[in-house]
């Protein structure tokens, strides 16, 4: 099963199983990695905002323009950062390695 490790706000480095098909947040639930996901994985917020580490940023699928615009309002944005709702574990991406903001904005909580 492919694998995928989570720099935690600490920077412990935690590896674990990645099941293809997940995103990134639904693997970041199963593990308690503490991604928030306000929307649970709809893209209307941008709490499950994660740093892509660059050598694995240019495998993934370009962002669509929906999530670019919950991306603008994100904590810490880089030029690395995806949602982790819209990244889809598959086997080329064994061993995607992510970092966590260190904090995140929910826009939902107003």
């Amino acid at each position: 099963m492919p694998k995928m490790v989570f720099v935690e706000r600490d920077g412990t480095r935690r590896e674990v199983e990645a099941p293809v098909g997940l995103s990134v947040l639904e693997i970041a639930h199963r593990h308690g990695v503490d991604i928030e996901g306000a929307c649970e994985g709809s893209l209307a917020c941008s709490t499950c905002h994660v740093i892509v580490d660059p050598e694995w940023f240019e495998l993934l699928k370009t962002a669509t323009e929906d999530e670019e615009d919950m991306l603008d309002l994100a904590f810490g944005l880089t030029q690395t950062s995806r949602l982790g709702c819209q990244i889809i574990m598959s086997e080329e991406l064994d061993g995607l390695t992510v970092a966590l903001p260190a904090a995140t904005r929910n826009m939902m909580n107003r």
